[in-house]
C-alpha cells in the first residue's frame, strides 16, 4: 500500500507546528500581528488547559494528529511533548520530558503575558 502521503503529512506537521511555535514565541513583537498572536496564544492555552481537563494537561490536537501519522508510518516510542520531539528531530538535542514541559510553558506564558499587555488598549476599546 502506498503511504507516501503520510510522509507528506509528517512534513506538513513539522513545518506548520514549528511555525506556530515560532509565531507564539515571537508574534507579539510585530504590531500588526499582535491581536492575531493573542488569539492564537489564548487558543493554545485553552487547548492545553480546557481540553487538557479531558485529555491530559498540555493536550494539543496538532501533536495528537501528528502522532497518529507517525504511528501509521511505523514510529514508536514517541514522547508526550512535541517540543521534546522536535528538538531531537531537528537538532539532535535530547532533553527530558520535564525540561521540555518547563520550557514549553515558559515559552507560552511569557509571550502571552506580553501580548496581553501590548493589546490592552485594543481590548479596552473593544469593551467600551
Amino acid at each position: 500500500m502506498e503511504v507516501w502521503w503520510l510522509y507528506v503529512l509528517d512534513i506538513f506537521f513539522v513545518v506548520f507546528h514549528s511555525a506556530l511555535i515560532i509565531f507564539i514565541l515571537f508574534g507579539w513583537i510585530f504590531p500588526k500581528a499582535r491581536m492575531t498572536h493573542l488569539v492564537v496564544a489564548l487558543l493554545t492555552g485553552g487547548s492545553w488547559f480546557i481540553l487538557g481537563m479531558f485529555y491530559g494537561i498540555g493536550f494539543c490536537p496538532l501533536t495528537e494528529w501528528h502522532w497518529q501519522v507517525l504511528r501509521k508510518i511505523g514510529e514508536t516510542g514517541l514522547p508526550v511533548s512535541y517540543v521534546q520531539y522536535i528538538l531531537n528531530r531537528l537538532t539532535g538535542i535530547s532533553v527530558t520530558a520535564s525540561f521540555a514541559d518547563r520550557i514549553t510553558l515558559m515559552g507560552w506564558l511569557i509571550p502571552t503575558i506580553l501580548s496581553i499587555i501590548l493589546n490592552i488598549r485594543i481590548i479596552r476599546n473593544f469593551f467600551r
